[in-house]
Formats: structure tokens, C-alpha cells, sequence
């Protein structure tokens, strides 16, 4: 079960201070729960983790087993949320070295992501690493028009086509898409692919519980029921009473934070498996919330890593940020230090100690040091990193996000600023009007 802690928090915001959200907070969930605040036509979200298609699910379920035992390689093409929840969850559940192993030492087939941007050297790099392995395409767009997938989708869909035939090809697309309408959608019913839809009224930042997530996921070998069954327990906590309700808790904090002119939000990990998450967490609190000149920065940092290059900036630098920090409490795997006899490097004062012991108290460490410094720190603790932690993970942020955005006011579930640079990119290009 998630813990959240904001006890340090104390010592920068009074408990008078954090309780007075609790109005805002009340009307937020009310909003969310009924329906009535701006965007609720993007709700969906709120309910998948036990209201979604079982048929669909059961279907999507036996793609993921063939596509591990017709590819070695699974090509993920999405951006933004088509890809980020999928690699965020990869990355945590994962051996960090799965794509130097061989076929059949790991779990399901390698999965890679591409039209995640517009690097030729990227592209061609995949190109020519598939064109001696077999591979199956998963390609997730609502509309098919979206540059980045699309032109990554056009060379991959030739390179198949001209390795399997159009016929064979055609067995090893799966595309997540709209269920009636776009280009993908039109293109998936001429071609015969295989298809799963991207509902209507989720979002993509928040639809990593949807196939757009679940089928890399699952065809990866990862147990997508247990990550709903961990979404549903975090569901049914956030309904409870703001001392037992960690969404509610999160978002009364950042905002109380926020309007004391703590405009940077850090997500903190000592674990490198969670850095995919922070992404995944950027986008989706950065969309959310970054409208009308409002809403924190979501930035993130992978400690103890960072704290040799921007551990100076967060100690003594401008105080506008404040840290979240999210930790693991379970580790899958803690390596023994051992006894040296020479102790040339002076390290046996940790013999029998294990990483996770040193890691943890390099955390506490810093979190002393930081709140020193003048550093607000709130810590999220974890179980496990397993599946079903990770449902919990994924609906708690998008839970409080939403809250947030609503204490915030603003819609959290559009995203008008991420069409200007479209704009200027397609003029330049020479698009078509």
C-alpha cells in the first residue's frame, strides 16, 4: 500500500495552512466523482480500473501472447501518452539490461519505442537493427496524423511489408486507435490489423491503463491484472476522508506550496527503474496544469546521480522548488558488500551491509540535508516493485492531478498550448492548409 508522508512539510507550512484546502479539495472531488468540472468529458479515467471492456481485455491479452511468440522485437510507436506510460512501467518492472540479453533469456519479446521524435539517426539506427530479427508493431495514435508516429510508422510499415509481404505483415500490426474515425482507424479496416481502441473520453496522458499501455505492457510478459487490481485499491482509498486519502493529502500540499511562491516541483528517485515514471509523471502534471501562466514546474532528478552535478543548485541555489521523493521500501534484490582484506578503499566499515541499506541512507541523508537547507520535502513510499504497486503508483498521480488542477483552476484535461509549435513546425514545412 502507498504511504505518503508530509511531516517535513511542517516545518515550512502549518497544519492551519494545508487544512484550509480542504473546501476547494471537497468541491474538486465533487467535480471528478459527478462529472460537473471543466473537461469531465475526459473522466473516463476515473473508473477503468474496474469499468472497461473484459472482451476487449481478453482479446488484447491473447495478442500480447502471440506477439512473444511470433517477434524477438515488439516496436512500440507512439508519443506523449501513447508511449509514456508503457515505457515508464517497462522500465519499472524490467532488468535494466533486458535489451543486452538474448532472445529467451528475458521476458516477451525486446520492446522498443520509435516516433517518440524526429532524429533520422535514431530511425535509421532501428531500421537497420530489425532487419535481421523478427518484429511486430504496436502503433497508437487517436488520429494517424500525428507527425512524429506517423513518419516513423511509414518507414517501419514499408520495412515489414517488404520483409513479410503485405499479407503476413498485416498479422503483425496492431494498431491502438479511435474506435470510428482518423486515419490510423480507416487504415487498420483496409489492411485487416489488429485493433483496440483509445476511448473517447480518456486522454492520453492518462491512458496508461487502457491498451494504449496495457498491450506493451502484457505482450512484454507483465501481469496487467494485478495493475488494475492495484488501481482499483488506490480508487477506492481516494474516496476516503482527507486523513486516510494520500490523493487528497498530495494535492492539498503542492497546492499550499505552490501559493508560497514554490514554483518547482521535483520528482525525486534513488532507484534508476523509477526515472521512466518521472517522465511519465512530467507529462502528465505539466499538461495538466501548465495553462494561463499558472501551475509548478515538474522537473526531476535520479539521486544519488544528480546530487554530483545539480546537488549544489538544490542545496544552496534559489528556494523555489521543494522536493517529492519517491522510494521503494522492498527491494527485489540487495547485492551484500563483503570484507576486503587491504580495505584500500576504506569500505569495510559496510561489510555485511546491503545497497539498499546504504541507499536508504544516502535518502536520509539528503532529505535532512535538504530540509536544512530550506528544501520542502514530501516522501512517497512504495511497496514493491511489482505490478500491482505499480497500478497503485499510476492511479494515485492521476488522481491528485486532477484534484490539483481543480484546486488549481484550471481544466486539467486539455492541452491548447501544445498546438503552437505544430503551427509554426507545419508552415515551415510547407504542409497543406
Amino acid at each position: 500500500m502507498i504511504k505518503f508522508d508530509y511531516k517535513d512539510l511542517l516545518q515550512f507550512l502549518s497544519v492551519k495552512e494545508i487544512e484550509s484546502y480542504l473546501p476547494a479539495l471537497q468541491e474538486a472531488e465533487k467535480q471528478l466523482v459527478n462529472k460537473t468540472g471543466p473537461g469531465s468529458e475526459f473522466l473516463g479515467w476515473m473508473d477503468l480500473p474496474v469499468n472497461y471492456d473484459r472482451e476487449e481485455f481478453a482479446r488484447m491479452q491473447i495478442c500480447a501472447e502471440r506477439i512473444g511468440k511470433q517477434s524477438e522485437v515488439l516496436v512500440v510507436v507512439g508519443i506523449g501518452g501513447s508511449y509514456l506510460g508503457a515505457k515508464a512501467a517497462l522500465d519499472f518492472l524490467q532488468d535494466p539490461l533486458t535489451q543486452l540479453k538474448a532472445a529467451g533469456e528475458h521476458k516477451g519479446p525486446h520492446v522498443l519505442f520509435a516516433g517518440t521524435q524526429l532524429s533520422g539517426r535514431y530511425l535509421q539506427s532501428m531500421l537497420d537493427f530489425l532487419q535481421d530479427r523478427d518484429f511486430s508493431i504496436n502503433v497508437i495514435s487517436k488520429s494517424g496524423t500525428t507527425t512524429e508516429p506517423a513518419i516513423a510508422f511509414r518507414f517501419l510499415r514499408a520495412l515489414m511489408e517488404k520483409k513479410y509481404g503485405k499479407q503476413e505483415a498485416a498479422k503483425r500490426i496492431y494498431a491502438t486507435t479511435d474506435k470510428t474515425k482518423g486515419a490510423l482507424r480507416s487504415l487498420a479496416d483496409q489492411e485487416g490489423y489488429e485493433t483496440f481502441v483509445v476511448p473517447d473520453n480518456v486522454g492520453g496522458r492518462f491512458s496508461v491503463l487502457t491498451p494504449v499501455g496495457l498491450l506493451p505492457i502484457a505482450a512484454a510478459g507483465y501481469d496487467v491484472e494485478a495493475m488494475l487490481q492495484g488501481a482499483a485499491a488506490m480508487r477506492e482509498r481516494s474516496s476516503l476522508p482527507f486523513g486516510e486519502n494520500p490523493a487528497q493529502q498530495y494535492a492539498a500540499v503542492r497546492n499550499a506550496l505552490y501559493n508560497q511562491n514554490y514554483l518547482l516541483e521535483l520528482f525525486v528517485s534513488y532507484e534508476q527503474r523509477l526515472a521512466s515514471i518521472a517522465e511519465w509523471w512530467k507529462q502528465l502534471y505539466g499538461e495538466s496544469e501548465g495553462k494561463g501562466e499558472q501551475g509548478l514546474f515538474p522537473a526531476s532528478v535520479n539521486f544519488t546521480a544528480d546530487l554530483h552535478s545539480l546537488g549544489q543548485y538544490i542545496q544552496d541555489g534559489k528556494r523555489h522548488l521543494f522536493e517529492t521523493v519517491v522510494q521503494i521500501e522492498t527491494p527485489d534484490v540487495d547485492p551484500i558488500i563483503s570484507a576486503d582484506p587491504q580495505n584500500l578503499d576504506g569500505l569495510n566499515y559496510l561489510a555485511g551491509k546491503g545497497m539498499d541499506f546504504v541507499n536508504k541512507q544516502a535518502c536520509k541523508g539528503t532529505i535532512e540535508a535538504h530540509l536544512e537547507g530550506g528544501v520542502p520535502n514530501m516522501q512517497i513510499q512504495i511497496d514493491k516493485a511489482n505490478e500491482y504497486s505499480l497500478g497503485e503508483l499510476f492511479y494515485f498521480f492521476e488522481r491528485a492531478c486532477g484534484l490539483s488542477a481543480y484546486v488549481l483552476g484550471v481544466n486539467p484535461f486539455d492541452q491548447p498550448g501544445v498546438e503552437a509549435y505544430k503551427k509554426n513546425m507545419f508552415r515551415l514545412l510547407g504542409k497543406p492548409a
